[in-house]
C-alpha cells in the first residue's frame, strides 16, 4: 500500500472516529443520559445506585407523576413530579389532594403497607400551598425517606429539571421502564 493511500485511509478512520465522538456527545448532552440513583427516597420504584437513562429533549411537557433528575447545588435528586405550575397542594390524613381534589397513587401502595405495619402515616399532613408559575412540587415515593419539596427542596424550577426517567438499565437483571 502506497503512502498516500495509507495515509487518505488515517484520515478516513480519523473522520469516523471524530464524527462517532461528535454523535455520542451531542446525544449525550441534548438527548439522553444516564444517571446513578443515589439513595432510597424513590423505593420501591427505584432502588439506590440503579442506573438510569433520562430523556433530555421533552421538559417543556413534564406530565403529573413523571419521574425527573433535579439538578441540586452539589448533587442531583430523583424525585417525581406531583404539583404542576398553578396547582394546589394539600396532603391531609395520608390523601394527597391536588387543586381540592383526591388523587390516587397506585406507586404508594407498598410503602403505605408498611407505614401502616409501624403504626404511622406515609406521608403526614401538609399544605395547602399554591405552585408558582414556572415551578413544580415534587415528593420521592418513599416519603419516610425522602428529602423533597416538603422539607428541604422546596418549589423546584422549571430550569433545574434535567430530564425524564425513561427506563432502568442496570443492573441488567431489573431493567425496566420508570412508572
Amino acid at each position: 500500500m502506497g503512502e498516500p493511500k495509507k495515509r487518505q485511509e488515517i484520515i478516513s478512520w480519523g473522520k469516523s472516529v471524530f464524527i462517532a465522538f461528535a454523535i455520542v456527545v451531542i446525544v449525550r448532552t441534548f438527548v439522553f443520559a444516564p444517571y446513578i440513583v443515589d439513595g432510597a427516597s424513590m423505593e420501591p420504584t427505584l432502588h439506590d445506585q440503579e442506573k438510569i437513562f433520562v430523556n433530555k429533549v421533552n421538559t417543556d411537557n413534564i406530565e403529573r407523576e413523571a419521574i425527573v433528575i433535579i439538578k441540586g447545588e452539589d448533587e442531583n435528586y430523583v424525585k417525581r413530579i406531583i404539583g404542576l405550575p398553578g396547582d394546589t397542594i394539600e396532603i391531609r390524613d395520608d390523601q394527597l389532594l391536588i387543586n381540592g381534589a383526591p388523587h390516587s397513587e397506585k406507586y404508594l401502595e407498598e410503602n403505605r403497607e408498611l407505614a401502616n405495619e409501624q403504626g404511622s402515616v406515609l406521608t403526614g399532613d401538609f399544605g395547602p400551598i399554591l405552585v408558582p408559575k414556572g415551578h413544580y412540587f415534587v415528593l420521592g415515593d418513599n416519603r419516610l425517606r425522602s428529602m423533597d419539596s416538603r422539607n428541604g427542596l422546596g418549589f423546584i424550577k422549571k430550569e433545574k429539571i434535567v430530564g425524564v426517567s425513561e427506563f432502568v438499565f442496570f443492573p441488567f437483571s431489573d431493567v425496566r421502564t420508570v412508572q
